[in-house]
């Protein structure tokens, strides 16, 4: 999400070689998995299908120092940029042990980078940064979830503040950016490259060219993505086969179904997945401007939205992510029926849902829901068991 909703919304590359299955590696190379795992060989929407409860540890390894309230001037400007920066505690292998229990097989880790690379040439991510950001994500691996990974807020709407990637907007800049994008996902998929395809790997967060013509704006972003295909496809280990996440554009369901709006090329068959957000009513799912959801008008609405999903699914021919969806802090009972009616009906289409949670849905330190109703709704969401849904249930 922006910063101004409730803010939902690497090391150098370096060469590897493989000698009896095992990896040697260099200095600069992470010793916390050196041998290749096993794939798992599904394909994309074997993948997708499998995943029951998503799950998004927001506001945490993506957060930045950042206009966060749109009000032109910066909420942050620390000199170390660690998760707790927007008011979350450290992140344990804890956490994703008492989610797993609770039955979610699958989390997105938003990472933002832009305060961890250093300038180009090389642009190198600080050494730090990408081992903190590997251990989180062997937290959720070593359980046998699936783990989204991706670059977030270094595509988000300031600039002027840090985020590179809207940069591109300027033909005489474009270079540069893409020429950062690719070093920066070259060394974080050499870092992942032998983890199975439980890791998936999504490319941009969030992301529009609307100062440019229309056409020209989703050229942009199309390009983006086809970089970053065959970027993926070009390194080692499992990636010329790992499952990748592809932005749709401001990853919205009405502009990415737009026939400007292009999936990439890619040189295996049916291992890409489109992503796209969920968000709908706007003063619902992200303030607290509407306190009720449940009218008649608003299940039609959400139909509606559903509808424009399935031509999605057909278009563009990927199966598809919705990478997040929540809502702002309003009743309850109205937060439970929202969740469990969307992702009822997004699961029976075979499209996985991750619940945007940026600290306010599960308590951190003490491993509870701070409204319990709601994990049990998407448990039975998530059943595939036919029954129909009732508010207050």
């Amino acid at each position: 999400m922006v910063y101004t909703m409730i803010c939902m919304a690497t090391l150098s590359s370096c060469s590897t070689e493989k000698e009896n299955d095992e990896v040697l590696v260099d200095h600069n190379t992470s010793d916390l998995l050196l041998t290749k795992d096993e794939l798992t060989g599904m394909t994309a929407t074997e993948m997708v299908a499998d995943m029951k409860i998503g799950w998004n540890l927001g506001n945490t390894l993506d957060v930045c120092n950042a206009d966060r309230n749109g009000d032109s001037r910066i909420d942050e400007n620390s000199v170390t940029v660690d998760e707790t920066l927007w008011g979350n505690v450290m992140t344990t292998k804890a956490l994703f042990e008492s989610l797993k229990d609770d039955g979610i097989n699958a989390v997105r880790l938003p990472v933002t980078w832009r305060d961890h690379i250093e300038d180009g040439p090389e642009y190198n991510v600080d050494k730090g940064w990408m081992d903190r950001v590997e251990e989180v994500v062997g937290y959720a691996y070593e359980l046998d979830m699936y783990v989204i990974i991706n670059v977030h807020h270094d595509g988000g709407g300031d600039p002027e503040f840090g985020a590179w990637v809207k940069l591109a907007e300027d033909e005489k800049l474009r270079e540069e950016i893409f020429n950062k994008y690719e070093k920066l996902w070259t060394q974080i998929a050499n870092r992942f490259q032998n983890y199975s395809d439980k890791l998936i790997f999504e490319n941009l967060n969030e992301v529009g060219f609307d100062n440019l013509s229309t056409t020209k704006a989703y050229n942009l972003l199309n390009e983006f993505n086809q970089r970053f295909v065959d970027l993926i496809r070009s390194t080692g280990g499992n990636n010329p086969t790992r499952n990748l996440l592809i932005a749709g554009y401001w990853t919205d369901f009405l502009k990415t179904s737009s026939r400007l709006y292009k999936m990439p090329k890619d040189t295996v068959e049916n291992h890409m997945i489109l992503s796209v957000h969920y968000y709908t009513p706007w003063q619902f799912a992200t303030t607290n401007q509407r306190y009720t959801w449940g009218s008649e008008e608003d299940i039609i609405e959400m139909n509606d939205k559903i509808s424009i999903l399935e031509s999605l699914i057909t278009s563009k021919g990927v199966p598809i992510i919705i990478g997040e969806y929540g809502f702002g802090p309003n009743e309850p009972e109205s937060c439970v029926y929202f969740s469990e009616m969307f992702v009822k009906k997004c699961y029976d289409l075979g499209v996985a849902t991750f619940l945007w949670d940026n600290g306010e849905q599960y308590d951190r330190t003490e491993m509870y829901w701070y409204n319990p109703k709601l994990i049990a709704a998407l448990n039975r969401a998530t059943s595939g068991i036919d029954y129909d849904i009732t508010k207050g249930a």
